[in-house]
């Protein structure tokens, strides 16, 4: 009975597992290749129009689009004090939104994971996510109502901030509250509860604990949350003209180029710069381990 050499048998194996790779490359291919052709095309092709239709100018008597290219709206964006201070009010605001929903969120993703009951635990998620399923508008103009002078708050506290910068913030941190607390939340439960006996055990008090044990280990869920928060902030412009007065942001400015001035060039020279705040943003996050989380 003959057999074949162990050099034929070992090429063989290597031949049908060279196959079968290629045929999972080929899946993988096939499965990833159409989502990633589209984000390509759709997100990537969307920023390069972007980028190249503010190098275009309008026609100060026609008011139509040159297909020109100049670095006129990009100075004007970088250089005009109004667009700087609607630049930095805005940046304030999504920094301020941000570290209130930090604040609220931290002791109710802690009291959720770690205090309550398993029961408790399942409907305070219900409740956080409960929000989300209402309409955008729905919760704004609600806002509204209750910062009216005459609304529910004015005839409860005798009073309202009324509506600008403070109803703002107010308005935009309920909004993307439960985006801060679910990946807070989820920090929390990856925390082994033999962390808060060991710190027990070696004498710290509860809020020593917080400080140098939990604070370190969940900020990067903190991170996570403050991603969404911040980019959100930066990219509304309903809530400011539902309750924001006066007050201008990019969002809202943008649309004013576009919708109302009608130069499109302008407005894409101007979403420049919430494009940016986010990548700086992002950057600055991934070196907290923030894109882990999200």
């Amino acid at each position: 009975m003959s057999t074949a050499p162990a050099g034929v048998d070992l090429g063989r194996r290597g031949a049908v597992s060279s196959f079968f790779a290629y045929k999972r490359r080929t899946r993988l291919a096939l499965l990833l290749g159409p989502p990633v052709f589209w984000l390509v095309i759709a997100y990537l092709g969307a920023i390069a129009a972007l980028l190249l239709s503010s190098l275009w100018s309008v026609d100060s008597f026609t008011e139509k689009v040159v297909h020109t290219y100049g670095t006129g709206n990009l100075r004007t964006v970088f250089t005009d004090a109004t667009f700087r201070a609607v630049t930095l009010r805005t940046l304030g605001i999504a920094l301020l939104v941000t570290a209130l929903d930090a604040l609220i969120a931290f002791p109710m993703a802690f009291y959720m994971s770690v205090v309550a009951s398993p029961r408790m635990r399942r409907i305070l998620v219900v409740l956080v996510l409960t929000p989300l399923w209402a309409s955008y508008l729905v919760k704004a103009y609600a806002w509204r109502v209750l910062l009216a002078p005459d609304g529910p708050l004015g005839a409860v506290f005798g009073g309202t901030p009324g509506y600008g910068k403070t109803a703002l913030v107010l308005t935009l941190a309920y909004l993307w509250l439960p985006y801060m607390v679910i990946p807070v939340y989820a920090g929390f439960e990856k925390l082994p509860r033999s962390l808060f006996e060991a710190s027990s055990d070696l004498g710290a008090p509860p809020g020593r604990t917080v400080r140098s044990v939990v604070l370190p280990l969940v900020f990067p869920a903190l991170a996570a949350g403050s991603i969404f928060t911040f980019s959100l902030t930066l990219g509304d412009y309903i809530a400011v003209s539902s309750v924001g007065g006066k007050t201008q942001m990019l969002a809202n400015v943008i649309y004013g180029q576009l919708i109302t001035a009608n130069d499109q060039p302008l407005a894409a020279a101007l979403s420049i710069i919430p494009l940016i705040a986010i990548l700086l943003y992002l950057a600055a996050m991934s070196r907290t381990g923030a894109l882990d989380n999200v």
